[in-house]
């Protein structure tokens, strides 16, 4: 972003308070963090409830927002996040990359199965979904591009746990393991056991935990320095599932992905060896 925005209107600078208090940037973007997750769309008085700030202050910082572009108006005291926010946000060059690799593979494997494809990143310790594929007739599912999901509840979100760092995993046991739907792995004990078996076999097969009916195939992606930056997945529903039909194609893509994003060969070579080794009944 430039340092210096011509028709943004001036922010007036941050009083010389206590070191306690929060400038008008950090208080702007506050503002812009309530929009995050589930909450597309927020109201005055919501937003003032999430941040602690005073409604009068609410009003003047969104006043501000609107009027660079940042969120819009979309009815009588409603607001959204604004396209400015998109296109700063998909100008990320990470992101980008990963996602402009990704695409071609991703649509080969919608191809290849019609069901709902996902390319997801770690976000904190959230699942992060940054591309979506999907049909007019596939499984209904709670993800789209930009939401957020519980690292311990999806199978995109398990890879990234599984292959991340040990912290990762103590920090989001700790946290707590909030239940989604029936089958929702909330023992640490029992997620323990279930990553280790990811790293053994080298994907995630989840059945209902993060929504009812639905079940998906994850896949890792890793990068130049072996670490997991991504997860792949294909997302179908119950009835249809077919975990030995689907593992190949999301396995094979993972590894596609990783090699382009520069990963050793190596990690690819292991990663197909995985697998190929016997999946142990759930």
């Amino acid at each position: 972003m430039a340092a210096y925005a011509p028709n943004m209107p001036d922010l007036a600078p941050p009083t010389s308070g206590g070191p306690g208090e929060k400038s008008v940037l950090v208080r702007g973007l506050e503002v812009l963090a309530c929009f995050e997750g589930q909450h597309t769309v927020q109201g005055i008085s919501a937003i003032a409830k999430r941040t602690g700030l005073p409604v009068a202050t609410v009003h003047r910082l969104i006043a501000t927002l609107v009027e660079w572009g940042a969120v819009e108006r979309i009815s009588r005291g409603r607001y959204r996040l604004g396209l400015k926010m998109w296109r700063l946000g998909a100008a990320v060059p990470q992101a980008r990359t990963l996602r402009d690799v990704a695409l071609p593979y991703l649509e080969d494997l919608y191809e290849a199965t019609h069901e709902v494809v996902h390319l997801a990143v770690l976000d904190g310790h959230q699942t992060l979904y940054v591309e979506k594929i999907s049909g007019r007739g596939a499984v209904a599912v709670t993800s789209r591009v930009g939401r957020r999901l519980p690292l311990h509840a999806t199978g995109p979100g398990k890879v990234l746990l599984a292959f991340g760092p040990q912290q990762l995993f103590e920090e989001v046991t700790r946290a707590g393991l909030a239940r989604r739907s029936a089958n929702t792995i909330t023992d640490p004990d029992e997620l323990r056991r279930a990553l280790a078996e990811i790293r053994r076999v080298g994907f995630a097969i989840s059945r209902n935990e993060a929504s009812t009916g639905t079940a998906s195939v994850a896949s890792p992606v890793f990068d130049a320095s072996a670490e997991v930056i991504a997860s792949v997945s294909v997302v179908t529903p119950m009835g249809g599932f077919d975990p030995l039909a689907l593992i190949p194609a999301v396995c094979a893509v993972g590894r596609a992905i990783s090699r382009q994003m520069g990963a050793p060969a190596d990690v690819i070579r292991t990663q197909r060896l995985r697998a190929q080794q016997p999946v142990h009944p759930a």
